[in-house]
């Protein structure tokens, strides 16, 4: 029965009939979890797990333990018993020959799960363990899928509406950590209830924790000259713990797309072609929600100093790694203050007004 899955497929609908070895390899641990528990559940359910299930940890199982775990059967007789290595990484390494005499005839009345983070599929064992059960593969999801993923899961798992703006912006607000934006999908359910569709102002109004948004409005405030705000923001930051490095590789996540769609615009200008500020914003990743604000904040920041913000950032990432004998906090009001600064005279083009045959600055 040659089966190799990978763990969002197995996820999103679990085949039935749980064959007598399992092997859950891969790195991304929340899929790991996932999956292990749908298995316990489909062999188990509502039983008493304690007389059914059996767990080892790989570094210290001895396979004699383990194949006694699996040639006993279930207390009482009901359904199958389900025996767990975790972390079998060395445990397969150890006992490759036992275990591949023990697939070639497994107890029918057991199923073995072997969770393991490397699983060459060229080795015998594995080759045996795909024919006879299944082989899922547990991988971490490329950063493209992972908004398509949250929208389904939180389906299937929550039934909510997640609109497809409000998962990327989750993705760009908590990370691509599976089991965080998990957690976040389980707070936006009690938000907006069963069957409730959930916008990108709820992701905004739930979602992420308050240093999250606290930083976000730190840039806000300065984009919007607003300094003393900015600094009042960055100062309850550092306060409760927070590191200047840390804070700077989120600030700059930002500035780095305003500072990418300025050099779209100017390479435009270099080639005699036609851009807007708004479709530069919308080419270098700004979701479609905040391309209104992000456009204002650009065109308030001004040609010239937009065209800076690549050797701001620079400077101040150098600055912050010790190039500067400024302390870190001055190092970042500085960046603030240069963002905060009175509007120049030759803004950036408007929405609806394409740039053409100017010569760049």
């Amino acid at each position: 029965m040659a089966s190799i899955l990978s763990g969002k497929d197995f996820l999103s609908s679990p085949p039935k009939g749980v064959p007598p070895i399992c092997v859950v390899f891969g790195q991304e641990v929340f899929f790991k979890h996932q999956v292990l528990r749908t298995l316990r559940e489909q062999l188990i359910g509502q039983r008493d797990q304690e007389l059914s299930f059996d767990r080892f940890e790989g570094p210290e199982a001895d396979w004699s333990q383990v194949a006694q775990a699996l040639w006993t059967l279930p207390m009482f007789g009901f359904g199958p018993r389900m025996v767990l290595v975790e972390e079998a990484d060395s445990f397969v390494s150890r006992w490759r020959e036992q275990l591949e005499q023990y697939v070639a005839k497994p107890c029918e009345k057991s199923v073995l799960v072997l969770e393991v983070t490397n699983w060459p599929s060229n080795t015998r064992l594995a080759k045996a363990a795909a024919a006879l059960g299944w082989t899922i593969d547990c991988s971490p999801l490329r950063p493209a899928q992972i908004p398509g993923w949250l929208v389904a899961w939180a389906r299937q798992n929550y039934q909510i509406h997640l609109d497809g703006e409000a998962a990327e912006l989750l993705v760009d607000w908590v990370g691509a950590e599976l089991g965080l934006l998990d957690q976040e999908l389980q707070k936006l359910a009690l938000a907006v209830g069963t069957n409730g569709r959930v916008l990108p102002e709820h992701v905004q109004q739930y979602s992420g924790c308050w240093r999250t948004k606290t930083v976000w409005e730190v840039l806000d405030a300065a984009l919007a000259g607003h300094l003393p705000e900015a600094l009042s923001y960055l100062d309850r930051l550092l306060l409760a713990g927070e590191t200047p490095v840390g804070l700077f590789a989120q600030m700059s996540a930002s500035l780095r797309r305003f500072a990418a769609a300025t050099h779209k615009l100017l390479a435009a200008e270099a080639a005699g072609q036609r851009i807007s500020l708004r479709e530069a914003l919308r080419q270098v990743g700004i979701l479609p929600y905040f391309l209104d604000k992000a456009e204002a904040q650009l065109r308030r920041l001004g040609r010239a100093r937009a065209t800076q913000l690549y050797q701001w950032l620079l400077e101040t990432d150098l600055a912050l790694k010790g190039a500067s004998a400024l302390p870190p906090r001055l190092v970042l009001e500085t960046l603030l203050m240069r963002l905060a600064a009175p509007p120049e005279a030759q803004p950036l083009p408007a929405s609806g007004q394409a740039v053409a045959n100017r010569p760049p600055p």
